[in-house]
């Protein structure tokens, strides 16, 4: 990972990206390289939240603690993306918890840094609380979407999106995280569609043989 590729990630941000370049340069140069592997944490849930996250490549999940002691997926975030910025902005410690889903590398900045940047170039706040409202909007559309649909539809609509360009790379256990269900619950699912040629099970990992099937299923007022 080099500099220029962690300014260029803060270039593409839509809060950094209002800052000067010099501003940039500066958040840049005074970070540092973060490597994780997959299943690494980056931050938990109670943390001093002292720093922002560019993601160079690779993702980052968020995660928060659910009423039955279960991780309750909130985002996924990839490469070109800032995760860790709204704790720097009001200081108090982390919300949620964050961790790699695959091998990743984030360019660390220094939060009084960001906090300096958003007080002295007040555009770059404005662009931030524009961020706030969208990821709210983000997740209040999130919970609506999956209150509203049973374990199928939310299993269907998941392999739609992550199958569209192959190989889906989650497991039955990251599957049923992210549908906010059990692993049993989903395998079950899986198998029926196995048997119905909806979905591939093999070496190379889960594919979808009949996107239209899904795609019906999704739309459908009764679950399957």
């Amino acid at each position: 990972m080099t500099a220029k590729e962690a300014g260029d990630t803060l270039a593409r941000n839509a809060v950094f990206a209002v800052l000067s370049p010099t501003r940039r340069k500066l958040l840049v140069q005074s970070g540092a390289s973060v490597q994780l592997a997959r299943g690494d944490k980056l931050f938990a849930r109670g943390d001093m939240a002292d720093a922002a996250y560019a993601i160079i490549s690779g993702e980052i999940e968020v995660t928060i603690e659910g009423p039955d002691g279960r991780s309750v997926f909130i985002a996924r975030l990839g490469a070109g993306t800032v995760v860790g910025e709204m704790g720097v902005l009001d200081g108090v410690p982390r919300s949620a918890d964050a961790h790699a889903t695959r091998k990743t590398e984030l360019w660390r900045v220094e939060g009084k840094l960001v906090h300096d940047a958003l007080i002295e170039e007040p555009e770059s706040a404005l662009a931030l609380l524009s961020l706030f409202a969208r990821r709210i909007r983000d997740t209040d559309s999130l919970v609506e979407r999956n209150s509203s649909m049973d374990l199928g539809k939310r299993l269907a609509r998941l392999l739609l999106e992550e199958g569209a360009t192959g190989r889906i790379i989650y497991n039955q256990s990251d599957l049923a995280h992210l549908v906010g269900a059990t692993r049993e619950a989903v395998n079950r699912k899986l198998a029926k569609w196995r048997k119905e040629k909806w979905v591939e099970l093999n070496h190379t990992g889960l594919h979808v043989l009949d996107r239209p099937a899904l795609l019906a299923l999704c739309k459908r007022k009764a679950a399957l």
